[in-house]
Protein backbone atom coordinates (compact mmCIF):
# COMPACT_ATOMS: atom_id res chain seq x y z
CA UNK A 1 0.00 0.00 0.00
CA UNK A 2 1.02 3.49 -0.56
CA UNK A 3 -0.11 6.72 0.26
CA UNK A 4 -1.19 7.84 -3.36
CA UNK A 5 -3.69 4.45 -3.18
CA UNK A 6 -4.93 5.41 0.51
CA UNK A 7 -9.05 6.05 0.56
CA UNK A 8 -8.24 9.07 2.76
CA UNK A 9 -12.16 9.24 3.08
CA UNK A 10 -12.18 5.87 4.17
CA UNK A 11 -9.67 6.07 6.80
CA UNK A 12 -11.39 9.63 8.30
CA UNK A 13 -14.55 7.20 8.40
CA UNK A 14 -13.04 4.70 10.49
CA UNK A 15 -11.06 6.80 12.26
CA UNK A 16 -14.47 9.17 13.49
CA UNK A 17 -15.79 6.09 14.17
CA UNK A 18 -12.80 4.60 16.31
CA UNK A 19 -12.60 8.04 18.21
CA UNK A 20 -16.34 7.58 19.34
CA UNK A 21 -14.96 4.30 20.82
CA UNK A 22 -16.16 1.79 18.20
CA UNK A 23 -13.18 -0.85 18.15
CA UNK A 24 -14.41 -2.67 15.16
CA UNK A 25 -13.50 0.21 13.29
CA UNK A 26 -9.78 0.70 15.06
CA UNK A 27 -9.33 -2.76 14.07
CA UNK A 28 -9.77 -1.77 10.55
CA UNK A 29 -7.74 0.79 10.85
CA UNK A 30 -4.82 -0.43 11.81
CA UNK A 31 -5.48 -3.14 9.40
CA UNK A 32 -5.78 -1.16 6.62
CA UNK A 33 -2.44 1.42 7.87
CA UNK A 34 -0.25 -1.25 9.31
CA UNK A 35 1.61 -1.84 6.39
CA UNK A 36 1.93 1.46 4.95
CA UNK A 37 3.69 2.22 8.08
CA UNK A 38 5.78 -0.58 8.59
CA UNK A 39 7.10 -0.04 4.75
CA UNK A 40 7.77 4.13 6.09
CA UNK A 41 9.89 2.35 9.45
CA UNK A 42 11.60 -0.10 6.83
CA UNK A 43 12.33 2.87 4.48
CA UNK A 44 14.23 4.67 7.24
CA UNK A 45 16.63 1.80 7.53
CA UNK A 46 14.94 -0.58 10.40
CA UNK A 47 15.22 -3.50 10.67
CA UNK A 48 12.15 -5.85 10.93
CA UNK A 49 12.46 -5.66 14.83
CA UNK A 50 13.07 -2.32 15.29
CA UNK A 51 10.41 -1.37 12.63
CA UNK A 52 7.94 -3.67 14.10
CA UNK A 53 8.47 -1.58 17.68
CA UNK A 54 8.25 1.74 16.06
CA UNK A 55 4.87 0.83 13.99
CA UNK A 56 3.43 -0.04 17.80
CA UNK A 57 4.55 3.19 19.20
CA UNK A 58 2.97 5.29 16.50
CA UNK A 59 -0.63 3.39 17.22
CA UNK A 60 -0.18 4.10 20.91
CA UNK A 61 0.66 7.63 20.19
CA UNK A 62 -2.61 7.35 18.24
CA UNK A 63 -4.45 6.22 21.25
CA UNK A 64 -3.26 8.71 23.09
CA UNK A 65 -3.98 11.87 20.49
CA UNK A 66 -7.11 11.18 19.38
CA UNK A 67 -8.54 14.80 20.46
CA UNK A 68 -5.68 16.26 19.02
CA UNK A 69 -6.17 15.40 15.58
CA UNK A 70 -8.89 18.28 14.12
CA UNK A 71 -8.27 16.95 10.23
CA UNK A 72 -9.43 12.88 10.01
CA UNK A 73 -8.84 13.56 6.33
CA UNK A 74 -5.12 14.28 7.30
CA UNK A 75 -4.64 11.24 9.53
CA UNK A 76 -2.57 9.15 7.05
CA UNK A 77 -0.04 11.90 6.49
CA UNK A 78 0.11 12.29 11.06
CA UNK A 79 0.71 8.45 11.17
CA UNK A 80 3.50 8.46 8.48
CA UNK A 81 4.98 11.59 10.15
CA UNK A 82 4.86 10.24 13.74
CA UNK A 83 6.78 6.47 12.28
CA UNK A 84 9.05 8.79 10.85
CA UNK A 85 9.70 10.62 13.72
CA UNK A 86 9.82 7.51 16.00
CA UNK A 87 12.06 5.79 13.09
CA UNK A 88 14.83 8.36 13.38
CA UNK A 89 14.89 8.15 17.22
CA UNK A 90 15.25 4.19 17.21
CA UNK A 91 17.92 4.98 14.45
CA UNK A 92 19.81 7.53 16.14
CA UNK A 93 19.55 5.03 19.56
CA UNK A 94 21.00 2.36 17.01
CA UNK A 95 23.83 4.49 16.41
CA UNK A 96 24.63 5.62 19.47
CA UNK A 97 24.15 1.70 21.36
CA UNK A 98 25.82 -0.65 19.11
CA UNK A 99 29.25 -0.66 18.40
CA UNK A 100 30.61 -1.62 15.13
CA UNK A 101 30.34 -5.57 14.83
CA UNK A 102 33.58 -6.78 13.73
CA UNK A 103 33.83 -8.52 10.31
CA UNK A 104 34.60 -12.21 10.14
CA UNK A 105 37.35 -12.59 7.89
CA UNK A 106 35.69 -14.68 5.49
CA UNK A 107 31.68 -14.40 5.06
CA UNK A 108 30.39 -17.59 4.81
CA UNK A 109 26.23 -16.48 5.55
CA UNK A 110 24.69 -16.35 2.20
CA UNK A 111 21.32 -14.51 1.84
CA UNK A 112 18.21 -15.76 2.31
CA UNK A 113 16.68 -17.03 -1.05
CA UNK A 114 13.67 -15.12 -2.05
CA UNK A 115 11.46 -18.35 -1.89
CA UNK A 116 12.04 -17.78 2.26
CA UNK A 117 10.86 -14.22 1.92
CA UNK A 118 7.85 -15.40 -0.50
CA UNK A 119 7.24 -18.26 2.15
CA UNK A 120 7.54 -14.98 4.82
CA UNK A 121 4.79 -12.85 3.32
CA UNK A 122 2.52 -16.25 2.87
CA UNK A 123 3.23 -17.42 6.89
CA UNK A 124 2.35 -13.55 7.59
CA UNK A 125 -1.04 -13.70 5.74
CA UNK A 126 -2.09 -16.90 7.15
CA UNK A 127 -1.30 -15.89 10.52
CA UNK A 128 -3.13 -12.60 10.28
CA UNK A 129 -6.37 -14.34 8.79
CA UNK A 130 -5.96 -17.07 11.34
CA UNK A 131 -6.03 -14.09 13.95
CA UNK A 132 -9.11 -12.68 12.42
CA UNK A 133 -11.22 -16.14 13.04
CA UNK A 134 -10.73 -15.07 16.69
CA UNK A 135 -12.86 -13.27 19.48
CA UNK A 136 -13.05 -9.76 18.80
CA UNK A 137 -11.50 -8.84 22.29
CA UNK A 138 -8.57 -10.81 21.24
CA UNK A 139 -8.69 -9.64 18.07
CA UNK A 140 -8.18 -5.97 19.60
CA UNK A 141 -5.54 -6.96 21.97
CA UNK A 142 -3.43 -8.83 19.70
CA UNK A 143 -3.70 -5.80 17.00
CA UNK A 144 -2.24 -3.49 19.48
CA UNK A 145 0.54 -5.87 21.16
CA UNK A 146 1.62 -7.97 18.53
CA UNK A 147 4.64 -5.33 17.54
CA UNK A 148 5.42 -5.09 20.87
CA UNK A 149 8.19 -6.92 23.27
CA UNK A 150 6.77 -5.11 26.12
CA UNK A 151 3.58 -2.78 25.61
CA UNK A 152 2.36 -0.13 28.09
CA UNK A 153 -0.20 -2.29 29.85
CA UNK A 154 -1.62 1.02 31.56
CA UNK A 155 -2.33 2.22 27.64
CA UNK A 156 -3.68 -0.69 26.07
CA UNK A 157 -5.92 -1.64 29.46
CA UNK A 158 -7.13 2.31 29.06
CA UNK A 159 -7.64 1.85 25.31
CA UNK A 160 -9.57 -1.71 24.74
CA UNK A 161 -11.18 -1.22 28.51
CA UNK A 162 -9.18 -4.25 30.58
CA UNK A 163 -8.07 -3.60 33.59
CA UNK A 164 -4.23 -3.64 33.43
CA UNK A 165 -3.83 -6.98 35.23
CA UNK A 166 -5.99 -8.51 32.81
CA UNK A 167 -4.24 -7.57 29.97
CA UNK A 168 -0.98 -10.38 30.10
CA UNK A 169 -3.19 -12.94 31.20
CA UNK A 170 -5.54 -12.31 28.11
CA UNK A 171 -2.95 -12.19 25.83
CA UNK A 172 -1.37 -15.60 26.83
CA UNK A 173 -5.05 -16.97 26.69
CA UNK A 174 -5.41 -15.41 22.92
CA UNK A 175 -1.82 -16.48 21.61
CA UNK A 176 -3.07 -19.93 22.58
CA UNK A 177 -6.12 -19.98 21.11
CA UNK A 178 -4.28 -18.77 17.89
CA UNK A 179 -2.05 -21.34 18.25
CA UNK A 180 -4.82 -23.64 18.54
CA UNK A 181 -6.67 -21.99 15.21
CA UNK A 182 -2.97 -22.75 13.03
CA UNK A 183 -2.57 -26.44 14.85
CA UNK A 184 -6.30 -26.59 13.33
CA UNK A 185 -5.72 -25.40 9.68
CA UNK A 186 -2.72 -27.20 9.61
CA UNK A 187 0.27 -24.63 9.81
CA UNK A 188 2.03 -26.41 12.82
CA UNK A 189 4.66 -26.77 10.19
CA UNK A 190 5.73 -23.14 11.08
CA UNK A 191 4.73 -22.60 14.75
Amino acid sequence: MNVAKTDHARVATLFDAARQGDRAALDELVSLLTPLLWQVARDQGLDADQAADVVQTTWLRLLGSFAEIRSPVALTGWLITVTKREAWRTGEKRQVERPLPELPERLTEASPAPEEGVLREDQRVRLWRAVDTLPERCRSLLRIVAFVHRPDYAEVGARLGMPRGSIGPTRGRCLARLREQLLANGEGDWL
